[in-house]
């Protein structure tokens, strides 16, 4: 099974839109095609940025956020990174790349290519959502 870290704007696109980041969410980890991996960090994170203001303009998007964190809490393999990494001037940014070598994740996927110019870290693999869903989904 794929172990994947989620970076946390693709766990907000899957809130908002249809797209891939929703397909990603609603049709492969909801129903556990892949193993998602978190940190305390992360999940922090999540519960952090999903809890902004600026997303009540969404229609029932805190109740969908708060829906979703209790199913990667119980679905989601927590992980503790027992190395610090500083090869992205984000220190967020640094945290999934720590993540995704600790639990040796297959994929990172990310909308943010700004940061992620690598195409990969060690074993990992960093995508878009998009790249992910046409070309690595499982089946």
């Amino acid at each position: 099974m794929q172990r994947i870290v989620i970076d946390t704007n693709i766990i907000v696109s899957s809130l908002i839109q249809r797209g891939y980041p929703h397909l990603i969410i609603n049709d492969l980890f909801i129903e556990q095609k892949f193993q998602l991996c978190i940190s305390e960090e992360l999940l922090a994170e999540y519960y952090e940025v999903l809890a902004r203001p600026r997303f009540s303009k969404f229609q029932d998007f805190f109740i969908r956020a708060e829906a979703l964190l209790v199913e990667i809490e119980s679905k989601a393999t927590k992980f503790l990174p027992a190395i610090t990494l500083d090869l992205i001037s984000d220190d967020d940014d640094n945290m999934i790349l720590e993540l995704a070598h600790e639990c040796l994740a297959d994929f990172v996927i990310t909308g943010n290519t700004t940061d992620f110019t690598f195409p990969t870290y060690k074993q990992t693999k960093i995508v878009t959502p998009k790249e992910y869903w046409e070309n690595y989904r499982p089946d």
